[in-house]
Formats: C-alpha cells, sequence, structure tokens
C-alpha cells in the first residue's frame, strides 16, 4: 500500500533531522508525506531575509495547501514564535492538528498555540496511531513523549463538516 498524504510539518529548524527521520517512518510503513513546510530538503541560502509579511503569506498558502498539520515537538519547538503563528493559522483553517514529540523528547513543553488547538498528541513510537489518526477520526488519547496518556490541555474536539 503506497499512499500520498499532503503536509505540513511545523517544527524549530534545529530538529529537522528529526523531521526528516520522522517522513522516513511513515514511507516505511506505506506513506509518502508531501511535505509543504520549509525544511532541509528546501531551504535554499538567501542574500536578504525575506520581510515578516512576505514570510506569513508563504506559510498561510502552504498550510492551506496541507490537508493535515503536524506539529514536531522537541525541548525547544515551545520558544518559537513562527510555530504558534503556523499552528494558529492551521486553527483558521480548520485543519486536523497532530503534535508528534520527536525521538527522545523528555516531557518538551508544547507550544501555547498547540495547548489551545491540538487535536491529538502523540509520542515518538506511535506512528501507527498518527496514521490512524490522519486516514479516520480515531479518537485518542493525548500522549506524553513515552506514549503513556496524558490529559489534554483543554477538551478540544473536532468535526468534520
Amino acid at each position: 500500500m503506497n499512499k500520498s498524504k499532503n503536509v505540513f510539518i511545523s517544527h524549530y529548524h534545529k530538529d529537522d533531522p528529526q523531521l526528516q527521520r520522522l517522513k522516513e517512518r511513515f514511507a516505511d510503513k506505506g506513506y509518502q508525506l508531501k511535505n509543504s513546510s520549509i525544511d532541509s530538503t528546501k531551504h535554499k541560502p538567501r542574500d536578504k531575509k525575506p520581510s515578516d509579511a512576505v514570510v506569513k503569506r508563504l506559510l498561510r498558502m502552504r498550510i492551506n495547501w496541507a490537508g493535515i498539520f503536524i506539529c514536531l515537538i522537541g525541548d525547544r519547538t515551545h520558544t518559537r514564535e513562527w510555530v504558534d503563528y503556523e499552528i494558529k493559522q492551521a486553527r483558521e483553517k480548520g485543519k486536523k492538528i497532530i503534535g508528534v514529540y520527536t525521538h527522545g523528547a523528555k516531557g518538551a513543553d508544547l507550544p501555547d498555540e498547540l495547548n489551545v488547538s491540538g487535536s491529538l498528541l502523540f509520542g515518538w513510537n506511535s506512528v501507527e496511531k498518527i496514521i490512524d489518526a490522519i486516514e479516520n477520526n480515531t479518537p485518542y488519547d493525548w500522549e506524553n513523549p513515552d506514549g503513556t496518556k496524558r490529559p489534554s490541555f483543554y477538551n478540544v474536539k473536532t468535526v468534520s463538516c
């Protein structure tokens, strides 16, 4: 079974190796994640940094294109201003928002917007559950980095219209 999913994977740039490994783990299960976020496979150094307005427009377009929004959560993700912006945009566009802890994360703090808007939160070793959550609206408990049950910050319910 080979399936392709359009996703936006929000992440702190220093967690890019983990992002690449996450895509590999999905590929091992027969899923190709077409990631519209900027990662090491697409980033080209620029002479001049684009304005915030240009970055925001680009992010909105890329998040809108994606069917699913995944936030990769490492130890410093919660400190990144752009991650919160991306999650907020995904919420405003009605995307399913799935948090995934990086490999080896030890109780990493969640971005504020993920606490408010997140649909699901999974440990690194929960690829099968993540696939099921992407394919269906299966309810799952939020998880700690080790996969044990964690209470959600808010009781968030998502519906499909």
